[in-house]
């Protein structure tokens, strides 16, 4: 017994291996229309009635000259949930509900769902009416756009569907608005008078986070369509150094002088507003220190190593660059591991559309193979 079901295994195992996905078509949907840097606190609000010292600091590095937020910038109100966005990006991959219909398979990946639960991909689910499916959900920050296409890259692989969609989205804006901190700015109001912006790490995020959704639709076989161009996915790596490192960004809870997060449900309600304990944060002594070690120098070699990868055989290099300000570091990284990409080659949206967190990835891979640069082979 034991010998057959070993045998059986060596065979599903050279079928999967045998099987092939592709991402047979992609879109995004970006909400309302473009902010640039000088409306932004006209959207979000000014923190303490006045305008950001950070914000000037901020966007000078980060090159961004444009964002996306699903607030309406006269009325103030929310036009699209997170689940409402994401369900129109899935439905921008199509042109006829016959297909939208056939989703065998939902994975979603965001930040900030529009609540702890029940989870994002049921709630899109939901938004997109559409026949019952399996609905996945993957957690994290910028990352979680990628878990979910490696999950759903998974399901098409092992055989176990042939029609999956993923996406990655955010709908952060909210987060944002200035009325989210005007506890925090009363209790501190002393040290708002020297310094009338709320603590870096929180503000630092209003000048580089965007709004947006992205979606891929993945099948075992190419589809002939003269819109977009088909794209085999080789193989998704994801590593995690949680074992090293601290958290670096983080929301709902708040970090203590040893690193450890206290989680909001160990927060009174009191604190939770005096502390905008609520707000997305992030560590950028830890980010400025660690990035480039932990996402090149290290992941990459290791990737480099075990895909034998050379840098010729790389014709677009799509990196999520959180803020332009990494743009030379990342280049100098690569050439210290002997992996140096010719700038040209580079494709990044930042600056027109912000940094989409979980969606980045999903929103520049949809540009680029709409760009016409990307040829078959």
């Amino acid at each position: 017994m034991s010998y057959r079901l070993a045998q059986a295994m060596k065979e599903w195992k050279n079928l999967v291996a045998s099987n092939n996905v592709y991402i047979t078509n992609t879109a995004a949907f970006m909400p309302n229309e473009a902010v640039n840097n000088d409306e932004i606190e006209t959207v979000l609000g000014m923190i303490g009635g006045k305008p950001s010292r950070a914000k000037r600091i901020v966007l000078k590095s980060n090159g961004i000259k444009q964002r996306y937020y699903s607030i309406d910038a006269e009325t103030g109100q929310l036009t699209y949930n997170n689940a409402q966005l994401t369900a129109q990006a899935v439905r921008n991959l199509y042109t006829s509900d016959t297909d939208l219909n056939s989703i065998e398979c939902l994975v979603t990946g965001t930040t900030i769902p529009d609540q702890l639960a029940p989870n994002h991909a049921v709630m899109v689910h939901g938004e997109l009416n559409t026949p019952p499916c399996e609905a996945v959900a993957t957690s994290g920050i910028c990352l979680s756009g990628m878990s979910s296409l490696k999950y759903a890259y998974l399901a098409v692989k092992s055989g176990e569907y042939k029609h999956v969609v993923s996406t990655g989205s955010e709908v952060v804006s909210p987060v944002l608005m200035a009325h989210n901190f005007a506890e925090e700015s009363r209790i501190k109001v002393e040290e708002l008078q020297a310094r009338p912006e709320i603590a870096f790490e929180k503000d630092f995020l209003r000048w580089m986070l965007s709004d947006g959704a992205g979606a891929v639709s993945l099948s075992p076989e190419p589809k002939s369509n003269a819109e977009q161009i088909n794209v085999k996915i080789e193989w998704l790596d994801i590593v995690s150094y949680a074992n090293q490192l601290e958290a670096c960004m983080y929301m709902g809870a708040t970090k203590q002088t040893d690193g450890t997060l206290t989680g909001w449900h160990q927060h009174s309600s009191q604190a939770l507003l005096e502390q905008s304990v609520l707000a997305i944060k992030q560590d950028v002594r830890l980010l400025n220190e660690n990035i480039i070690d932990i996402t090149v120098t290290q992941t990459l070699s290791q990737i480099l190593k075990k895909r034998s990868l050379k840098a010729d055989d790389i014709d677009f290099f799509l990196p999520h660059i959180s803020s332009m300000y990494f743009h030379d570091k990342v280049k100098a990284a690569l050439v210290d591991i002997n992996f140096d990409i010719p700038t040209e080659k580079w494709f990044t949206n930042l600056s027109t559309k912000g940094n989409t967190g979980a969606a980045s990835i999903y929103i520049m891979l949809d540009e680029l193979l709409k760009s016409g640069q990307v040829k078959s082979g």
